[in-house]
């Protein structure tokens, strides 16, 4: 964890970033909080699972950005201080409620594939590659989106140049941020594969070491970057020398001559980077217990399959069952929606998706009558058909669930004017293909390799196969929960497929559990994908709810950690509550602009 006087040095050199560019001038803060998994105040909340980050939006919020602003501000410290997650090489989804037309809406800055990929891009002699392969390569790199993102929210609902909201994130990259745990693990995980990319090993593995604990890390050529995005908008990562580079080491991976391991080269061109665009779409939307809860449409199945389990969980009490009961209905909800995921959810601008029709309470009616609360269904279930739906009924053949990465980062954000972002980026695997572009210091995601290498099952439709231009299928869950048109929750989380019932449980943990937010996401997770066993954490796995589970039939293997999960709530008294995890990545960083009463 950083040094509390680190935090208040870069809190104050962000603040002081903001200044420099004109902004209205924030007081100087006395004192930065400590890295904190909860803060309640007025004025605005941001909650990212970095100080650092949080820092930033804050500083936004009090010059008198909105949360857009904020959000976009963060996002760019967090390509600083948690390359491995997120970065300009990356993409993601961003959920913005509108307070003053109370309208949520939508972008969609997923990665898109080369105008030449197939359904075969990774298969080699009609046999998929193995995955570590397609993950180191530049066959896995997409179209970043992220930097597109930032231009469509800004356009769109922001209020201030993205010039003034990429200096304190450039500031960061300039004069460094303190090393934790976490960022040396994470660079530890990686170190065999970065070493075999030099540009990658000058950068994350100076003089061939980790990076130490409590050392200042820095990166003048990110910094560099974000001044050339500046001066030149977003659209110079798209054509120009950035995108050049980008193409370039797709194309040709800078791999030092004497490593041995295999690293293809990508199809990724020009015209690629210069076709890339975001949707600007319409959101997911379900009613819960009274609520409107909102997410992404596809190409993310996370507002589908976070919506089709809120909708089969929805006939029963949740607040009336034992924890282990509960758990039950929670991990058989979450089986069923992935089964129904794997079968109908891919790019809707490549084959249609019933998405209205995956959502509808008549479908999850017909797929909740599945659940016994003495008995597990067995997986690969078999899924529903949303087109038509009947009792208990299941279509075709089951298939598995494919691999996900599991790393990413989210934040969330809210202002004084009760505007809402919830934004989950990434660059897909931990450390993303392990391509740094050189001389620009980010790396490049490889995030392809979220398509399916081959149909899940033979003889099964899977609506995830590469294609030209194409999105891959994501679980990213950005979710903003309203009563009545005014927000009450904003959530989301890293973790590959976790993501979808990382989302499910913080949402039923406190809207069911009555369990306050920030115990709903520190609460041990379990992780059912359609799977033969269920994921737990420690916690759970250690628990003598195991025992009780397992004699109902389920299954299960551990997972050390799942997901990293943000959110705000308005309280109500017009407070805002931000909140982050207490423990996993080292904790979270939930801050608020006021923290001590209304100004």
């Amino acid at each position: 964890m950083r040094a509390r006087a680190a935090r208040q040095l870069a809190f104050a050199a962000l603040a002081g970033a903001l200044v420099s560019t004109g902004a209205a001038a924030p007081p100087p803060p006395q004192a930065a909080p400590a890295k904190a998994p909860v803060a309640v105040g007025y004025g605005g909340a941001v909650a990212s699972v970095d100080a650092d980050a949080s820092a930033a939006g804050i500083a936004v919020l009090r010059a008198g950005g909105n949360a857009v602003d904020a959000a976009i501000a963060t996002a760019a410290a967090l390509g600083v201080t948690e390359p491995y997650s997120a970065g300009v090489g990356g993409g993601g989804y961003l959920v913005y409620y509108d307070a003053a037309s109370r309208r949520v809406q939508t972008v969609d800055g997923r990665e898109t594939a080369p105008a030449t990929a197939t359904e075969t891009l990774f298969q080699e002699n009609g046999v998929p590659i193995p995955f570590a392969e397609g993950q180191t390569s530049g066959r896995s790199v997409g179209v970043p989106g992220t930097p597109a993102t930032w231009k469509t929210a800004l356009d769109a609902w922001g209020t201030r140049p993205l010039s003034q909201l990429l200096r304190p994130a450039e500031k960061l990259a300039r004069d460094g941020f303190t090393v934790d745990g976490t960022f040396r693990a994470q660079t530890e995980a990686n170190q065999d594969r970065f070493k075999d990319f030099p540009d990658t090993r000058r950068l994350f593995l100076p003089g061939g070491q980790l990076p130490v604990v409590g050392s200042t890390f820095k990166n003048p050529d990110l910094a560099d970057t974000y001044a050339e995005l500046a001066r030149k908008g977003t659209g110079a990562l798209y054509r120009g020398p950035i995108a050049d580079d980008i193409v370039r080491a797709v194309r040709k991976p800078p791999v030092d001559p004497a490593a041995t391991r295999t690293v293809r080269s990508g199809d990724l061109t020009a015209a690629d980077m210069r076709a890339y665009a975001t949707r600007r779409q319409a959101p997911t939307r379900v009613g819960y217990r009274g609520l409107d809860v909102y997410s992404m449409a596809p190409s993310s199945s996370g507002g589908t399959t976070v919506g089709e389990a809120l909708n089969i969980l929805e006939r029963t009490d949740l607040s009336k069952l034992s924890e282990a009961q509960y758990l039950h209905r929670f991990i058989e909800a979450s089986r069923i929606s992935f089964a129904d995921r794997g079968r109908w959810v891919g790019d809707p601008a490549a084959q249609p998706v019933p998405t209205r029709e995956l959502l509808s309470q008549r479908f999850a009616d017909s797929r909740a009558c599945l659940i016994r609360p003495d008995r597990t269904l067995t997986s690969p279930l078999a899924p529903g058909d949303p087109r038509d739906p009947a009792p208990c009924a299941t279509t075709g053949q089951a298939a598995p669930t494919t691999y996900e990465g599991e790393n990413t980062t989210h934040l969330t954000v809210a202002d004084r004017w009760g505007n809402v972002v919830s934004y989950t980026l990434t660059i897909e695997s931990t450390g993303g293909s392990a391509i740094t572009v050189p001389g620009r210091g980010f790396l490049l995601n490889n995030e392809l390799t979220d398509f399916s290498f081959a149909p899940a099952a033979p003889g099964v439709p899977d609506p995830n196969l590469p294609g030209p231009g194409k999105r891959p299928r994501s679980s990213m869950s950005p979710t903003i929960v309203l009563d009545h048109g005014r927000p009450v929750l904003a959530v989301g989380s890293p973790g590959g497929a976790t993501i979808i019932t990382t989302v499910l449980q913080t949402l039923t943990g406190h809207l069911d559990r009555g369990l306050p937010l920030v115990d709903a996401i520190r609460a041990p997770r379990a992780s059912q994908r359609n799977q033969t066993t269920t994921e737990l954490e420690p916690e759970l796995w250690n628990s003598p709810l195991r025992a009780e589970l397992e004699g109902l039939g389920q299954a299960f293997r551990q997972n050390p950690e799942i997901g990293a999960a943000t959110g705000v709530q308005r309280l109500p008294d017009g407070r805002w509550l931000a909140a982050a995890e207490t423990t996993r990545r080292g904790g979270g960083s939930a801050m608020v602009v006021h923290p001590q009463g209304k100004p």
